[in-house]
């Protein structure tokens, strides 16, 4: 079973290059599932606030059954509790109560079965060390049984990191992403039942550029037939794989992954 969709849905700038113009935000998910045809969708919103229980169950009723959602940990406890640029940055009590709400606000997805995964995706200023992997544990606990998935962007968990997350059940997110120092590498690896490949385009701009322009690439035929035979192999190893394009900049992440889709199948 393999799932593609995109990092989000309700971009401005999609309206009419991949949506229809003057299209209302309230109706573009349902064109998305229906139109677009994608299956799935990873919440990224949910980063930058914690999601609430009515904005997830209105999502939820507007896809049909079998359709489902990945969603992005709260910065709150991903970023914020390990960036030492924040003067009084949350601590453990903090965090732990960021878990609690965040898994309060998806409970309507998970109720009509259509919660795929959490992911953690966790900034390149978290390292391998003792702290972070038993943060990592710890937030698979504060989940409560819901799938997680982690991703890493520093390059240190390379050659240690996927065998960490086997270790303890969590699903690895391999990404394609510039190769640039200190970012992780392509790294085809399943850890868990739930095989995950995340698209970030290619942009080598990536630590200079403003973030609205960091994800804006559009990847080319060839280079997404690189990763045919690796999808399929993750595909082999897990029960269920999901691939999201995360380079949402006018609308590339639509195009990108109905060409991958196409590909496939």
């Amino acid at each position: 079973m393999v799932k593609i969709g995109t990092s989000g849905f309700s971009f401005d700038d999609w309206a009419g290059k991949v949506y229809p113009a003057g299209i209302k935000k309230e109706d573009m998910l349902s064109y998305y599932e229906k139109e677009m045809g994608f299956n799935a969708l990873e919440v990224n919103f949910s980063y930058y606030t914690l999601p609430s229980q009515k904005t997830m169950a209105g999502m939820e009723k507007k896809t049909s059954d079998g359709f489902e959602f990945v969603v992005k940990g709260y910065r709150g406890m991903t970023h914020d509790p390990f960036d030492t640029r924040i003067k009084e940055r949350p601590g453990a009590r903090e965090a732990e109560e960021n878990f609690k709400k965040f898994v309060y606000g998806i409970q309507p997805l998970a109720d009509k079965n259509k919660l795929g995964a959490v992911l953690l995706q966790f900034p390149v200023f978290f390292r391998p060390g003792d702290e972070s992997r038993e943060y990592i544990i710890k937030s698979k606990e504060l989940l409560k049984g819901i799938p997680l998935v982690v991703e890493f962007r520093n390059s240190a968990w390379a050659e240690e990191g996927a065998g960490f997350l086997r270790d303890n059940g969590i699903g690895y997110c391999a990404v394609d992403e510039p190769k640039l120092p200190r970012l992780m590498p392509f790294v085809e690896e399943v850890t868990s039942d739930i095989g995950y490949l995340r698209f970030h385009g290619r942009n080598r701009n990536w630590f200079n550029a403003p973030l609205a322009e960091r994800y804006n690439y559009l990847y080319t035929k060839d280079e997404l037939k690189e990763f045919i035979e690796p999808v399929k192999r993750i595909n082999g190893k897990a029960k269920k794989e999901f691939i999201f394009f995360n380079n949402c900049h006018s609308g590339s992440a639509v195009k990108n992954a109905l060409m991958l889709k196409d590909m496939i199948f």
